[in-house]
C-alpha cells in the first residue's frame, strides 16, 4: 500500500471528497485506511460495564486505499507514490517533489 499509519492524506472520491486528515490505521489485508475525520458512522452501543449509559457512538469508518491520496510534505499538495532505493533500504518518494516521505516509525 502507499499510505501508512501517521501519513497525511486527502480524499479524492466518495461523499467526504476534499476532506484531508492522518491516517489512524492501515488494514493492508482488507486494503481500506482509517482517517481521522472522514467516514463518519453511528454505531449503537447496548449499555456494558464501561459504558453504562449506551447510546449512538460516532467512529470513523473504513475507506478504501485507493479513494485516498498522499499529501506531499513539500508542497502540501496531493501526490502519486514512488519508490527509489537509498542506502540499501526502499524508501517512499512524491512524485510531484521528489522529496523522500518520512514514516511515523522514523
Amino acid at each position: 500500500m502507499h499510505v501508512r499509519k501517521g501519513d497525511n492524506v486527502i480524499v479524492i472520491s466518495g461523499k467526504d471528497k476534499g476532506k484531508t486528515g492522518k491516517v489512524i490505521e492501515a488494514l493492508p489485508k482488507k486494503e481500506r485506511v482509517v482517517v481521522e475525520g472522514v467516514n463518519i458512522i453511528k454505531k449503537h452501543q447496548k449499555p456494558t460495564q464501561f459504558n453504562p449509559e449506551g447510546g449512538i457512538l460516532e467512529t470513523e469508518g473504513t475507506i478504501h486505499v485507493s479513494n485516498v491520496q498522499l499529501i506531499d510534505p513539500k508542497t502540501n499538495k496531493p501526490t502519486r507514490v514512488g519508490y527509489k532505493v537509498v542506502d540499501g533500504k526502499k524508501v517512499r518518494i512524491a512524485k510531484k517533489s521528489g522529496e523522500e516521505i518520512k514514516s511515523s516509525k522514523e
